[in-house]
């Protein structure tokens, strides 16, 4: 069976306009494929391990071809895990709200657990990194309150969607359907630009 996976990297619940997006996808998404399995995946909801000196030691250890152990032993158990959590699915949908012209460190969180040698990536030494995470979609919506394509400098910069297409390219997921919210909310025509974006991912999540 099909599993699409939602993964959230909004704190912000009724008031996130990344997440009434999400909203969206994933209703159109039901009515096409009702027989698809969806799960959530709330990025804040404490189950994402942190990645600190232990879980680095023991990428270092595989990295080398070592088993980790001790403390190390357990943060890569905890980092597999949410590894296995996120490549039981063969689609995701990824909400994005633009932080300080970035991603949410959630985000970057998740990333750096599960971005993890013989996992996401392989290496080699002449041929450089492998994306292993392959045969997969994303679709990921991308809001901001501020920046937005066309504007000057002073409303910030994107490195946003750079960052984080170019990791999930490196991970080997190429198949990418994006959506971008981005309407300067103080100004007249927000609504409008709502409205836009909605119809924009409902024809993304049709295609999907």
């Amino acid at each position: 069976m099909p599993k699409l996976l939602h993964i959230s990297a909004s704190p912000r619940g009724e008031r996130s306009e990344s997440l009434a997006l999400a909203g969206t996808f994933l209703e159109t998404y039901r009515r096409r494929h009702p027989g698809d399995e969806v799960g959530e995946w709330d990025l804040w909801d404490g189950t994402l391990p942190e990645f600190g000196p232990a879980a680095a030691a023991a990428k270092m250890d595989v990295f080398a071809g070592r088993e980790p152990a001790g403390p190390g032993a357990e943060a890569w158990r905890r980092a597999r895990a949410a590894f296995e959590r996120f490549a039981a699915a063969d689609r995701y949908l990824f909400s994005v709200p633009m932080w300080n012209a970035g991603v949410p460190y959630i985000l970057k969180q998740f990333i750096d657990v599960v971005s993890q040698p013989g996992l996401v990536f392989g290496f080699d030494g002449e041929r450089g990194y492998s994306g292993l995470v392959t045969g997969r979609k994303a679709a990921v919506i991308y809001t901001s309150a501020v920046y937005g394509d066309g504007r000057g400098p002073a409303f910030g910069a994107d490195h946003q969607a750079p960052f984080f297409e170019g990791w999930l390219r490196w991970a080997g997921i190429t198949d990418i359907a994006a959506v971008q919210f981005r309407p300067n909310l103080a100004a007249a025509d927000v609504d409008v630009r709502r409205a836009r974006a909605r119809a924009d991912t409902v024809e993304a999540a049709k295609n999907f």
